[in-house]
């Protein structure tokens, strides 16, 4: 049936397997226990899941959500006095003196765009705010409104001043951090665990997850699953055992909009022509040390296509990658042919 409305689907793009084996087991730090105290809050636009793998660890779990609301403050596109608000309501007219975590933030998107050919671009606002996916006005805009707001996509024109450590962009730009900030997020959570002397934790942003340590069954490390595309949530196509990483999705699944024509445009814009990527992929998920770069590369391994997405992974050294075509087939980047244990029956690996 056709439908004009949004729809906004909230998944957990990454299932976390308890691995069977022996018993909590001694590490340095804290003692590590097998069942996790979590924490379950909606922040940031998703489901945010914390699981410390220690006993008493309120004031961390505590400080922890703290931070997780801080960020979401500053780096907030339509929150009032946020740096981003600031930044966007100052274009074309001055620059704006932001906190470190945001220059840094923005900082490093440059820098990704710079190595994605321009793939990644955080000024795609002038485009996202036209199409407003995942918010309950989404709209198809027209082709005159896309054309005008392509000519202020560029992140050649933020301008950034370390020592002032303030950022500028053009009037008419319109920065929009949601394709990286959760990384940075997700990398500030570990440091706070980290400062309370946490080694077991896992952390949930959506679909950015990390994983500290190892889980406290097994020396293996965690049992990390890949979401199935074709699915809401819960199932996955297979699964790695990575330990002290991050894992961050990115897929077609995860928010779209039905336009009035009955066809479905996904979230993930295009800087180059303002419409959702059409390619061959429906998902990809990275595996990291960072959460942050994880973010960055999984929007820019989608935009950058199968060949061009594996090619920049076997350059990149301690990155690794799945994608998942539209035909049910599994690309494995070279650090993962021995590692990535096929779940699902539907689906199969292309060599």
């Amino acid at each position: 049936m056709k439908t004009n409305c949004l729809k906004l689907l909230t998944v957990v793009f990454i299932s976390l397997f308890a691995l069977t084996a022996c018993s909590s087991q001694e590490k340095a730090g804290l003692k590590v226990i097998d069942k996790p105290e979590t924490r379950t809050e909606s922040l940031l636009h998703t489901v945010v899941q914390l699981s410390i793998y220690h006993k008493n660890q309120e004031e961390a779990m505590d400080e922890a959500l703290d931070y997780i609301r801080d960020m979401e403050a500053l780096l907030s596109t339509n929150l009032e006095g946020s740096d981003v608000y600031k930044i966007n309501h100052a274009a074309g007219e001055a620059a704006v003196k932001v906190h470190k975590e945001t220059f840094d933030i923005i900082e490093a998107a440059v820098a990704m765009s710079e190595n994605s050919q321009g793939k990644f671009d955080i000024s795609i606002g002038a485009v996202s705010n036209l199409w407003k996916i995942g918010d309950t006005d989404a709209r198809v805009p027209s082709p005159e409104e896309i054309s005008n707001a392509l000519g202020y996509i560029d992140y050649q024109r933020i301008k950034l001043d370390k020592t002032k450590q303030s950022v500028y962009i053009e009037q008419g730009m319109t920065l929009e951090l949601g394709a990286i900030s959760k990384g940075y997020i997700a990398d500030g959570v570990k440091k706070v665990f980290e400062k309370h002397g946490i080694t077991t934790a896992i952390i949930n942003l959506g679909g950015n997850v990390l994983v500290m340590g190892t889980s406290p069954k097994t020396d293996e490390g965690w049992t990390v699953g890949v979401q199935n595309p074709n699915e809401v949530r819960g199932e996955t196509v297979g699964s790695v055992k990575v330990r002290d990483s991050s894992v961050v999705t990115s897929g077609i699944y995860e928010r779209y909009l039905e336009g009035p024509d009955g066809e479905i445009y996904h979230h993930i814009l295009d800087p180059k022509t303002g419409y959702p990527v059409e390619n061959t992929i429906s998902g990809v998920t990275v595996y990291t040390k960072t959460s942050i770069q994880g973010d960055e590369f999984s929007t820019s391994l989608f935009l950058l296509g199968i060949k061009e997405g594996l090619k920049l992974i076997d350059e990149t050294e301690g990155v690794e990658a799945v994608f998942i075509d539209k035909d049910k087939g599994l690309h494995l980047s070279k650090g993962l042919k021995n590692k990535f244990e096929l779940r699902n029956e539907d689906y199969h690996i292309v060599d």
